[in-house]
């Protein structure tokens, strides 16, 4: 025995049918192994996502939950730690959104308001839509004024 002269078993290895469809006598004729009639069966059937059979499908059984309010006002949080940083740099004393915006911290139409993280050390007048009650004592002690739009 040698390895060239090996083979595998007789009828150890089946051809797969490859042509399906072609008459009685291929063994795959009439249904072409596709089964009885049906959309499965026929030529460019694709099921859409979620299609259960006809079932109600699961995303149409669940019920719609959940409310978003069109009337609700969203800040952009800035701390007092990032107006001392900017005040540092610019060397300012008064902060409004118009300021806030040339530094890239609010959008043009966009509502700020302060929060009380971090320490500030300066005498600042602040502008903003919202302010916190921590960032408001924070300010006013150390003799600052806010002012709310």
């Amino acid at each position: 025995m040698e390895l060239h002269t090996l083979k595998p078993a007789k009828n150890a290895i089946k051809r797969s049918k490859v042509i399906v469809g072609r008459g009685q006598g291929s063994g795959k004729g009439r249904t072409a192994a596709r089964g009885n009639n049906g959309a499965q069966s026929r030529s460019g059937y694709k099921a859409k996502p979620g299609f259960e059979g006809g079932q109600m499908p699961l995303q149409r059984r669940l019920p719609i939950g959940g409310f978003k309010n069109p009337n609700r006002i969203t800040y952009k949080p800035i701390n007092l730690d990032i107006l001392q940083r900017l005040a540092d740099t610019k060397k300012l004393t008064e902060i409004d959104p118009v300021v806030l915006h040339a530094n890239g911290l609010l959008s043009t139409k966009g509502k700020c308001k302060i929060l009380g993280d971090g320490v500030i050390t300066t005498k600042l007048k602040i502008t903003a839509h919202a302010c916190s009650a921590s960032a408001k004592a924070a300010i006013e002690k150390m003799g600052g004024e806010i002012h709310i739009l």
